[in-house]
């Protein structure tokens, strides 16, 4: 699949890896919309793009998080470039608190931001890929997505229950040549976990030492599109740590159960 000139709606493109995706996707001549909440990040990043449509790069600021928005930031997306080719579910906020520690409310926000909202995004651009019989939703877990740690409960359910969602679609959707892609990093060079929510709601404000080791964002993204282009319907990267960890819990899960009991993961 070709990135060239396709229509890409990509949240979460404000900072991080959203916004290396939106420098390298515009590089490779996409047309993009671009969505996050902060307005003034966005007109950054677009500002910062470089390629054969990006002066034609829409801003479409949204909140993940306000559920009863996003029909009408869709229409609008659908009506910049009449239709939509590629969705990429890249937004997302962490955790970092133990279950005992962390509130319901922390939960239910979690999973409204990093289930719900890709999922209802999905619905709403599906009925056109549909009708015109092709398109690629591309959704961004994590290694939590397959494996869960400590301190994560919030999140590594939000990820799980992505991986349930978009593989019943993938089954549903190959047929009328839609193509369903889940990606799966590790550890990467982001403010993922400086961002993350704490018990009480409260963001984390630190960096763990594992994101800070991590793989460079830049290197990160560009094989995350190869990942797109290629069609991938799963694809899972990272450090050694991480990989092992996936590995162990497909293979041998009582002993990565042993393991992640013991193993230091903020």
């Amino acid at each position: 699949m070709d990135i060239l000139d396709k229509v890409i709606w990509l949240t979460g493109a404000s900072s991080g890896i959203g916004e290396e995706m939106a420098y390298q996707l515009s590089a490779k001549g996409a047309r993009l919309i671009i969505s996050a909440r902060r307005v003034e990040e966005l007109e950054r990043v677009k500002n910062a793009c470089k390629g054969v449509y990006s002066d034609e790069i829409k801003v479409l600021p949204l909140d993940l998080a306000k559920a009863d928005e996003l029909p009408e930031k869709a229409k609008t997306a659908k009506n910049f470039f009449n239709g939509i080719d590629i969705l990429i579910n890249n937004g997302g906020i962490s955790q970092r608190a133990l279950v005992i520690d962390t509130d319901l409310s922390v939960y239910r926000k979690i999973m409204e931001v990093d289930y719900f909202a890709p999922v209802q995004l999905t619905k709403l651009v599906l009925p056109g890929m549909l009708r015109r019989k092709t398109g690629q939703i591309v959704t961004l877990t994590s290694a939590t997505g397959i494996i869960s740690t400590p301190y994560r409960s919030a999140y590594a359910a939000a990820k799980h229950a992505l991986h349930g969602f978009f593989d019943a679609l993938h089954a549903e959707v190959y047929d009328s040549n839609l193509r369903v892609t889940l990606i799966c990093p590790g550890y990467i060079q982001t403010n993922v976990s400086f961002n993350a929510l704490t018990g009480s709601g409260k963001p984390q404000q630190k960096h763990d030492a594992d994101i800070l080791k991590g793989m460079p964002v830049k290197k990160a993204v560009s094989k995350m599109i190869r990942a797109i282009e290629k069609e991938k319907e799963e694809y899972c990267f990272g450090g050694f740590k991480e990989m092992m960890g996936v590995y162990l819990k497909r293979f041998f899960p009582g002993l990565f159960a042993k393991v992640i009991r013991n193993v230091k993961v903020k």
